[in-house]
């Protein structure tokens, strides 16, 4: 077994000592408290954690987290460089509370951000893309050649997102040709909408019928590999990761 680093130590050690310093403020407040502190394994899709970023003290309280984080220091070293109590550090972390602009200059001067580094996720803007029944861009593919009518039904427009989604309609018809070659980086997830098609991914063939998903890694060789059944329709959202380029 692999012997933690001693960066691994220090920042178990630093974790535990602000769980432990925050349970003694609760328990003095009469506030029953665990020692450690929850941890989850996975996001729930269904959390409201995008809404209460419209809340301006929640939204100010990630961004003192986050800095503190970054900067690996504890809640009680961040309480011991502004003179701010463990109770109030905790309260605003947690947007319960209104910070003053006095607080929030100690914070900043603390952490070495500009005060309005806590408004960041406050104003920060988020796009959506609405694309109307038959409007959908007609682009070109590597499987246009062979007859595949795609049709981009969204974007993303964030340049901050580390993730490129491309929602599309892929069509089959008599002038289409089968192609079990495609080939490119990412995760891509097909969901059948009418028709019948043999799809090959890697070496596994599925048919599938309206109703039908398959979810894959798009690196392998994937594509239709007979058209049991046109026209064919689908959709397929592939998913990478952005580039600097």
């Amino acid at each position: 077994m692999a012997k933690a680093s001693g960066e691994d130590k220090r920042t178990a050690a630093s974790v535990k000592k602000e769980a432990d310093d925050v349970a003694k403020w609760k328990r003095s407040e009469g506030v029953k408290a665990p020692l450690a502190p929850a941890r989850m394994n996975s996001q729930d899709p269904h959390a409201l954690a995008g809404t209460r970023d419209s809340i301006l003290e929640v939204a100010i309280g990630r961004e003192v987290r986050a800095c503190r984080n970054k900067l690996g220091i504890s809640i009680s070293d961040l309480s011991a460089a502004t003179g701010i109590s463990l109770g109030m550090l905790s309260k605003i972390e947690n947007g319960n509370t209104s910070a003053s602009l006095t607080t929030l200059q100690a914070l900043s001067r603390a952490l070495g951000v500009p005060v309005t580094t806590f408004f960041r996720r406050y104003e920060e803007r988020r796009s959506a893309s609405f694309v109307k029944a038959g409007e959908g861009l007609s682009i070109e593919r590597r499987g246009t050649r062979n007859g595949h009518q795609y049709h981009l039904l969204g974007y993303s427009a964030e340049p901050s997102s580390k993730v490129v989604v491309e929602p599309y309609l892929i069509t089959l018809t008599k002038e289409s040709d089968v192609f079990p070659l495609f080939q490119h980086s990412g995760m891509e997830f097909l969901h059948m909408l009418e028709g019948k098609v043999v799809y090959r991914h890697s070496d596994m063939r599925y048919t599938m019928t309206p109703g039908d998903s398959l979810f894959f890694d798009a690196d392998a060789p994937h594509g239709p590999e007979q058209m049991v059944k046109l026209p064919i329709r689908f959709l397929s959202i592939i998913c990478y990761p952005r580039t600097d380029d």
